[in-house]
Formats: C-alpha cells, sequence, structure tokens
C-alpha cells in the first residue's frame, strides 16, 4: 500500500479464465479499431459522468500485480486521488482495480468486486472487451455523478 500517494487498496485480483484470444499474439494486436473505440467511448462515458478519471491498462504485470498496478494508478494522471486504474492481464488471468483516496469513498471494495466479477464471466467467454466496458459501466453507475453536478 503506498500511502503517500493516498491509493486505497482494493483486493480484487483474480485467476478466472480470459478470451483465449489474449494469449496468444502481441499485446498490440489484441484489439480492433472498432474494439479500441469502443473502450475509448467507455473510458470517457465513466470519467464524464462521475468526475472521477479513468484509466485501464491491459498487459502483462510485473509480480507483485498489486504492487504494478499500484504504480501505474500513480502514474495514471495528475490526480491520483480521483483516479481509478483498471489492469487486466489476460495472460496471467489477473484483474486489479486501485482506486485514489478521493474514488474510493465512492466505490468500495465491494463495488470494484463486483465488477470484477462481471467482467472476468464475461471474459471466460471470450469477450474482453464487453467485460472491460461492462465492468467500467458497474463501476460508474456505483460511484455517481459528481456531488456538484447531482440533480436531485
Amino acid at each position: 500500500m503506498t500511502r503517500p500517494l493516498e491509493v486505497d487498496s482494493h483486493d480484487t485480483a483474480t485467476d478466472r479464465t480470459v478470451a483465449s484470444r489474449t494469449d496468444e499474439g502481441r499485446q498490440d494486436e489484441i484489439f480492433t479499431f472498432r474494439e479500441l473505440a469502443r473502450l475509448d467511448e467507455a473510458l470517457t462515458m465513466s470519467s464524464r459522468e462521475t468526475g472521477l478519471h479513468f484509466t485501464l491498462y491491459v498487459g502483462e504485470l510485473r509480480t507483485p500485480t498489486r504492487t504494478h498496478a499500484e504504480e501505474l494508478h500513480a502514474r495514471s494522471g495528475s490526480h491520483p486521488t480521483d483516479s481509478v486504474l483498471i489492469a487486466v492481464s489476460p495472460g496471467q488471468r489477473v484483474v486489479e482495480v486501485v482506486t485514489g483516496a478521493g474514488a474510493a469513498r465512492r466505490l468500495p471494495d465491494r463495488a470494484c468486486a463486483l465488477a470484477v466479477l462481471s467482467m472476468t464471466s464475461s471474459f471466460a467467454s471470450g469477450d474482453l472487451v464487453g467485460g472491460i466496458v461492462n465492468g467500467l459501466r458497474q463501476l460508474s453507475d456505483q460511484a455517481g455523478h459528481p456531488s456538484g453536478l447531482r440533480t436531485h
């Protein structure tokens, strides 16, 4: 855990099966242009709707995977406190969700764990992109709108 960066740790690592096509070939050839556009749209909408900064990492994580994910989170932008990183390592069959302290107040461990469960279920059926998109939707629904933009 990296206290100076105000990172709360969500223990969401999993060893569920991930789409088999990601176990082969180069990482930069995993996604088609259309899939990349879909992921970009999901990340943009999640960030816009919540006011949190969502980032995605797909690739191999050094062990321990949690520590590497926390390092990636710390470098993910200018405000790691309000950031959420989803790190997916298909070859290792690991998913990590790292939230900054501000984001963790709106995304409790249970919400992150449920999103990871949903993602890994989709991954097991071969839908890497759909799993990530659905996980982002779940996380943004849980986080809700920033207090300044709420209408009720």
